[in-house]
């Protein structure tokens, strides 16, 4: 049975940032147990969003209908909206899913909508600079780290120039790759190198 790794997805979302997740989640090739992960959209309303690059996406549900034990991860991509206050209901289904102990993962605007939630008062984080959260008036400017993407207990952070990172740290939460399987993707996606590729192949 399919294990359903849910999509936040909202107008202004930052296409590139949760592309590399959703191809290799829904990409059974290479995978440990191909087909384990499904990934499905889920939206404040069911109506449609657009894009930040005008791709128009129906949403698979609605937010007030996602459950954490029906969820493997919650995905929080980014976006203009999280820097104009909104997606607080997202942030708010998020604190539901760390109390029922289902991970979750945010890039670029969406750590800072965690930040104003205080989801990151108490947890090693990073973002697109110190500054950035900085602006939220949170509490947890001590345990900012200097990193591509920093995973604490049930939630990881990632900056929004490090979707290939981000993917990277999920796919491992997730245990979705051998090692050696996860490690040539990244290498072949970072580099370019086609040694990698023949790893990938092989």
């Amino acid at each position: 049975m399919s294990q359903i790794v849910h999509l936040f997805v909202f107008d202004s979302l930052a296409d590139w940032e949760p592309g590399f997740v959703v191809a290799g989640l829904n990409n059974p090739d290479g995978q440990k147990v191909p087909g384990r992960f499904q990934v499905r959209t889920v939206a404040l309303t069911r109506g449609p969003i657009t894009t930040i690059g005008g791709v128009r996406i129906q949403p698979d549900a609605s937010l007030d209908q996602l459950k954490p034990e029906a969820s493997a991860m919650l995905i929080l991509p980014g976006g203009d909206t999280w820097d104009q206050g909104g997606n607080r209901e997202a942030v708010e289904k998020a604190k539901t899913f760390l109390a029922a102990g289902t991970p979750v993962a945010a890039i670029c605007g969406a750590t800072a909508g965690l930040a104003r939630g205080g989801v990151l008062d108490t947890r090693m984080h990073t973002s697109n600079a110190p500054e950035y959260l900085a602006a939220t008036r949170y509490r947890g400017a001590h345990l900012y780290r200097e990193a591509d993407v920093v995973t604490d207990g049930n939630v990881t952070t990632a900056s929004a120039m490090k979707s290939l990172e981000f993917a990277r740290e999920i796919f491992a939460r997730l245990d979705v790759y051998q090692e050696k399987v996860l490690e040539a993707w990244y290498g072949l996606f970072k580099t370019g190198d086609s040694k990698y590729y023949a790893a990938l192949a092989g």
